[in-house]
């Protein structure tokens, strides 16, 4: 966090000092940016290399840095409104639209302003991310023989290899996919496994970036509610029934949003109840790695218990690292497996050999179990810390599962809630958090809000977020 504000101190104090310089002219040398602000030679670049990618200085190497010529006049911008006519002509008779609402992803994804306390973030925070382990990874994989060279479609052996033993069961490297994060391994999925305008069937409350990849495919996500167990098997067979639909999307261990874990006494329900429904289900492991230091031992996927390739597997590192560091894998068992094959290829070629590398280095270093220990006690506290100031600030907010994995709590708002003023009201009090709306596929049966304690920094911002919160529901209750 430290390097980040140097640079980001730097690159604004170069940026005033610019008029100093004629266009042409030269900057002083790194060695001596280095002795003037007290930074390091990284930081140094880092800024530099920023100013050159604006546009306001060049870098020659070996001769240093200079400020670049002035730009050119804006040209006039042109009328685009002949666009609005091309993109929604017949838009009507289109099975898969040509719109698509990206809200349920982008609200995981926009960083809040300045000094807002982000209960609202989807990945770990940086000060919980393994960002030596991570650069000692890429850098050690940028020196392996052929690692810029292009790698086998299907991924890499070593690392197909390594996501088959930890799925387990009956999995094996031949039936694993390498996919570039796990909302690439989801499109890919739906895409293979149901045709535009069919139903598929969705975890009532669920992922809202599943329901964006199923809506911008043209599928038409039917609900099927879960409980404190998961999925409800009855009113599954129900909606298999009802729709004829061919796939089931869930989330079996720590589902977003209500943190459940099926129990296993449903476990082999749901496998059943598809098989006899000649349908697939989309298990969406995407937190595995994030379990809390008090979980106990967890279920295995349910891909492990599935011999019969009724299971569609997506599990990725990426939760467990970086939003950056985009490594996933589909698993498959049978024909299907040629379908994700094919889709996606023709969508990505490969994920780039680099950080597949990377990724063999990193899960393979001691860095890697010692990193997972580390969020494991951290996760928890957090939780804990959380738990524990929304019980003592904020009582009428009802906290119906406290999970034992993930980075998020699902609250039940006081019946009569508007989500959307109290979102607004919170961000105006300086906290930002995700009203619970988006991860209802239909009508939402009451009103909840869903709060992240992995994206802040530590106990004291969740006590602060708390508090801020409170001020929110004061204004809006």
């Amino acid at each position: 966090m430290q390097e980040r504000s140097s640079v980001g101190e730097l690159v604004n104090q170069l940026r005033r000092e610019l008029d100093r310089y004629s266009p042409g002219g030269k900057l002083p040398s790194s060695r001596s940016l280095v002795e003037r602000f007290r930074v390091s030679p990284v930081t140094v670049s880092r800024a530099l290399g920023q100013l050159a990618a604006e546009g306001l200085v060049v870098t020659r190497p070996g001769a240093g840095a200079f400020r670049a010529e002035p730009r050119a006049g804006a040209a006039p911008s042109g009328d685009t409104s002949w666009q609005e006519v091309a993109l929604s002509a017949d838009g009507a008779a289109d099975l898969v639209p040509r719109s698509v609402d990206a809200s349920g992803v982008t609200v995981s994804l926009a960083a809040p302003p300045p000094g807002v306390v982000e209960f609202n973030g989807g990945y770990l925070h940086p000060s919980l991310q393994p960002e030596r382990a991570m650069a000692a990874a890429l850098s050690r994989a940028g020196r392996r023989p052929g690692a810029w060279g292009r790698p086998p479609m299907e991924g890499l052996p070593e690392l197909r290899e390594w996501f088959a033993r930890s799925i387990g069961g009956q999995v094996t490297a031949a039936g694993v996919l390498i996919a570039a994060g796990g909302q690439s391994a989801l499109t890919t999925a739906l895409r293979a496994l149901a045709p535009p305008g069919a139903p598929v069937l969705v975890e009532s409350p669920t992922y809202p970036g599943m329901l964006a990849i199923a809506r911008a495919a043209g599928l038409r996500p039917v609900p099927v509610p879960v409980d404190a167990d998961g999925v409800r098997p009855a009113l599954l067979a129900d909606a298999f029934r009802a729709t004829g639909a061919r796939v089931f999307v869930c989330q079996p261990l720590f589902q977003n949003p209500t943190g459940a874990v099926l129990a296993p006494e449903r476990r082999g329900e749901v496998l059943r109840i598809a098989r006899e429904a000649g349908a697939f289900v989309i298990e969406d492991d995407f937190v595995r790695r994030l379990v809390h230091e008090d979980a106990g031992p967890l279920p295995s996927p349910l891909a492990a218990d599935d011999p019969d390739g009724v299971v569609v597997h997506v599990c990725s590192l990426t939760k467990a690292t970086s939003p950056s560091f985009r490594v996933s894998a589909l698993a498959a068992h049978g024909p299907v497996l040629e379908r994700l094959r094919a889709i996606q290829v023709v969508d990505t070629f490969f994920v780039p050999r680099p950080l597949q590398e990377a990724a063999l280095e990193l899960v393979g270093s001691p860095a890697w179990p010692r990193h997972l220990r580390a969020i494991s006690a951290e996760l928890r506290a957090r939780r804990d810390a959380m738990t524990a100031a929304l019980w003592l600030q904020l009582p009428e907010l009802s906290l119906p599962h406290i999970p034992s994995g993930g980075y998020h709590l699902w609250l039940r708002l006081p019946d009569g809630t508007d989500e959307s003023a109290l979102t607004a009201a919170a961000l105006r009090a300086g906290v930002a958090i995700t009203p619970g709306r988006p991860y209802f596929s239909a009508e939402s049966s009451a009103p909840y809000a869903r709060l992240s304690f992995a994206a802040v920094a530590g106990s004291g911002e969740i006590a602060e977020g708390v508090r801020r919160l409170r001020v929110a529901c004061d204004e809006v209750f």
